[in-house]
């Protein structure tokens, strides 16, 4: 007996497809990856981008939209970050929604507002963005936001024309990293002004294209940030993104490049080491609202920030007696303070955020040396 050919099947098989073309080319020659390590990371990579995907996009309805916690200890993608909590939520463009959140205990807030085509595609930019230094927060920590196309004094965020998709930050500088407590409440909500009302009832005629349609939006997140990102010429990169190891490109703000928040100061730079080598990092933190470092793997999941010290904020730094730093990134503990554990990976890459930075803020300097030297 042959099944029926319904829509949601034959987008399932689509989905099918997708996951083997991902395999056979994001994670083969085509992108260089030729190891069996990162071959087996790209599949963990690709099993949290399925995750990300189901998670806030096969059920996401603009007109109802609901704030869902983007990445967490088992779902990495993005650049994901230890200490923060991030959610985002699809939005419409010709609607007016009401944001409702607490700062929660965290040094910093922001919301931003990315611009695409929508249906779980990746962004093609950022639109706005508003911090907790530009809107009103009560001596409770309460805030309320607008989002509309309709120009307000304060507290709002303009909705673009090809605006789709509202994220919010949650900076902390704890000597816990947050994200790894799945108990951390973060009061925040997001409603139409104009109630749209009940979703259609889930009848037979009309169930079988709204799984379609869900899944064609997981086909879309997961292509998003897999296919549709080519491998970039070193001179494609951002200016503060390195493609020399071990050394870092001066920290700039990314403007309106899509997932990024205009006000953090960003530099990035591999990591090279041998099996008996360090890399050890001076610098100096400057005036800013939070600063941290952190280590991901070459798709830019974090490392196990659970169970291992794999980034630094300034709560978790130990500062020399001159207010610098010295971080020391190693395969084993060396018995210094500021130790970032590189899970045995050789190669890796080094991530700093400087969120409202004030002056020019300092490149990090690293060097690599000999571990029985430290």
């Amino acid at each position: 007996m042959t099944a029926p050919q319904t829509a949601s099947r034959r987008k399932l098989h689509e989905l099918l497809d997708l996951i083997r073309e991902v395999d056979e080319r994001r994670y083969g020659p085509e992108w260089g990856i030729e190891s069996q390590g990162d071959v087996a990371d790209g599949h963990r990579n690709l099993m949290h981008l399925l995750e990300g995907g189901l998670f806030s996009h096969f059920d996401a309805d603009p007109e109802r939209p609901v704030f869902r916690r983007i990445v967490s200890p088992t779902r990495k993608f993005r650049g994901d970050n230890g200490d923060a909590i991030y959610f985002d939520a699809a939005i419409r463009a010709d609607r007016e929604y009401v944001v409702k959140g607490n700062m929660a205990g965290a040094v910093y807030v922001s919301i931003t507002i990315e611009e695409g085509p929508g249906e779980g595609a990746y962004a093609t930019g950022t639109a706005a963005g508003l911090h907790d230094g530009e809107f009103d927060v009560d001596d409770q920590g309460n805030f309320e936001i607008v989002l509309s196309s309709a120009k307000r004094d304060r507290n709002w965020l303009e909705l673009t024309p090809a605006a789709s998709r509202i994220t919010t930050r949650h900076y902390f500088e704890e000597e816990r990293c947050v994200a790894g407590d799945p108990s951390r409440p973060i009061p925040l909500s997001i409603e139409p002004v104009v109630d749209p009302g009940a979703p259609p009832a889930w009848t037979p005629e009309g169930q079988d294209e709204r799984v379609a349609a869900g899944i064609q939006r997981v086909i879309n997140f997961v292509r998003g940030d897999t296919l549709d990102q080519p491998p970039r010429k070193p001179e494609e990169q951002p200016s503060w993104v390195s493609a020399t190891p071990n050394v870092f490109n001066k920290p700039e703000k990314p403007g309106d490049m899509a997932f990024s928040a205009m006000d953090i100061a960003y530099t990035m730079a591999p990591y090279v080491i041998g099996p008996d080598q360090a890399l050890v990092i001076t610098g100096r933190f400057p005036d800013c609202r939070f600063a941290n470092v952190c280590l991901w793997n070459r798709y830019i999941q974090s490392y196990d920030y659970n169970n291992r010290r794999i980034s630094l904020n300034r709560k978790q730094t130990v500062l020399e007696p001159d207010g610098s730093f010295r971080m020391v990134i190693a395969h084993q503990d060396p018995g210094l303070p500021n130790w970032l554990d590189t899970e045995g990976r050789p190669f890796g890459m080094v991530y700093w955020r400087f969120l409202l930075p004030e002056g020019e803020v300092e490149t990090p300097q690293a060097e690599v040396v000999d571990f029985a030297s430290l």
